[in-house]
């Protein structure tokens, strides 16, 4: 308002400016009357045309580009290009605002474990995070605005699409076969899509391993019992000799034992998956623990076999000594079991140049096929399953020991061959090893 008023007033001074001008030059001409309108009207006229060319300077700031400021003046274009300037760099702080957060959000999604692919209201990809792209093989970057079946051509995917029902999740399968992926869709906006994707291939694996090992626990102990149940009622409605009842007791005997050895392998195993890692700071005489383990197979051997343990004898370990003995017993047992008699098997223990170490049972025994080899520490995996359970196994040993030496922060390496024995390696982090010197030094300056 200020400035309409500036401007009125500035252009009634230039009105009356011209006026006066127009008529002293009149009066000087002999023409008294015609000087003060033309005065007037050639004032008013430039002031017109600087009016003008002030207003065409802020009209061509405006059609530019902006990236300078306003054009600077005074009265009432001054004023507009004020105003005008500063809306619009508020208006670009506003938009600078939005984008950062945009940015924000769509680096959270980013971030997310899993795939998020928005679509438009033609199916169109609008965007899609880097697992979405991965899931469903597409690149985030050159696949936008492009129709996501043309794309992802499975026709379970098209038809969960095309139908609109989206009130349960769809199951899709990678084309390999080698990936299982949960998607969810839900509508949002103006038929606007929101796709989600989760990678369910462990859990489907683990649910997998659950049921088969339900399964495989239930033939295990189902067998021993159909025996037993079979002897029962033989000696129940058979008269039998002395000698055929001291057999049928002995076969009785060998498969109560099967089925307490399988509960206590299982119980074993469920100590393992739900009790904490063992402590770092029991230490036990690594030799010990090998000459047990060679002490309890010469037992189950009964002379069959040379069994030698070596190394060792100036190194400790830390963990848990009863889980330790049940993974080195474990190997031990199994190299008795697949070694025929008059067989070797060595038990030893090597620092390696890291620091870690690892112990080594080495067998000359039958071998094993290398595309079993993948497969051994799996829950009652066998390679010969009758053999197995002629041998007493549970099929449960590997899996044991496995599980005993990642809780010690190891790994098991398995190396055999068809014939030409095997040999089961456990590593173990140098920081579950110390020096015996070194510890008895430390007591003896204490």
């Amino acid at each position: 308002m200020g400035a309409l008023l500036s401007r009125a007033v500035w252009a009634m001074l230039a009105g009356a400016l011209g006026a006066l001008v127009g008529d002293v030059a009149g009066r000087s001409l002999g023409q008294p009357g015609l000087g003060a309108p033309l005065g007037a009207a050639l004032f008013a006229a430039l002031a017109a045309v600087v009016e003008g060319w002030r207003g065409r300077r802020l009209l061509n700031w405006l059609r530019g580009d902006q990236a300078r400021g306003a054009p600077r003046d005074t009265g009432f274009w001054g004023e507009l290009g004020y105003r005008v300037e500063r809306a619009l760099r508020q208006r670009e702080t506003q938009i600078e605002r939005e984008r950062e957060r945009l940015e924000q959000f769509l680096s959270a999604i980013e971030a997310s474990p899993n795939g998020v692919m928005l679509l438009d209201a033609g199916g169109q990809i609008e965007w899609c995070n880097s697992v979405a792209a991965d899931h469903f093989g597409l690149d985030p970057v050159r696949d936008r605005r492009q129709r996501v079946t043309n794309l992802v051509r499975q026709p379970a995917f098209v038809q969960f699409l095309q139908a609109g029902d989206f009130a349960e999740p769809m199951a899709l399968v990678d084309p390999l076969g080698r990936r299982s992926f949960s998607v969810i869709v839900r509508e949002y906006g103006e038929g606007l899509r929101l796709v989600l994707s989760l990678d369910v291939t462990e859990r489907e694996r683990a649910d997998a391993m659950r049921r088969d090992f339900v399964a495989n626990v239930s033939h295990e102990i189902r067998t021993p019992l159909t025996v037993l149940a079979g002897f029962v009622e033989t000696m129940a409605s058979l008269p039998l000799t002395p000698v055929e009842r001291e057999r049928v007791l002995k076969l009785m005997e060998q498969q109560t034992n099967r089925m307490q050895a399988l509960v206590a392998d299982l119980l074993t195993l469920a100590q393992l998956e739900g009790s904490p890692r063992p402590p770092p700071d029991r230490w036990w005489p690594v030799t010990t623990l090998l000459r047990r383990a060679e002490a309890d197979g010469r037992a189950l051997s009964g002379g069959r076999h040379e069994i030698v343990a070596a190394g060792g004898e100036d190194v400790e370990i830390a963990g848990s000594e009863t889980e330790l003995l049940s993974a080195i017993g474990n190997l031990v047992g199994n190299a008795v079991r697949y070694t025929p008699e008059g067989g070797r098997i060595d038990l030893r223990f090597r620092r390696r140049d890291d620091g870690s170490a690892e112990i080594e049972v080495a067998d000359t025994g039958v071998g094993i096929a290398r595309e079993h080899l993948p497969r051994l520490t799996e829950r009652f995996y066998r390679v010969d399953g009758s053999r197995s359970r002629e041998t007493g196994g549970t099929g449960l040993g590997l899996s044991i020991v496995k599980h005993v030496v990642q809780r010690h922060g190891g790994e098991i390496e398995v190396l055999s061959e068809p014939g030409k024995g095997s040999r089961f390696r456990l590593f173990f982090p140098a920081a579950r090893l110390r020096q015996r010197a070194a510890v008895a030094g430390a007591s003896a300056a204490a």
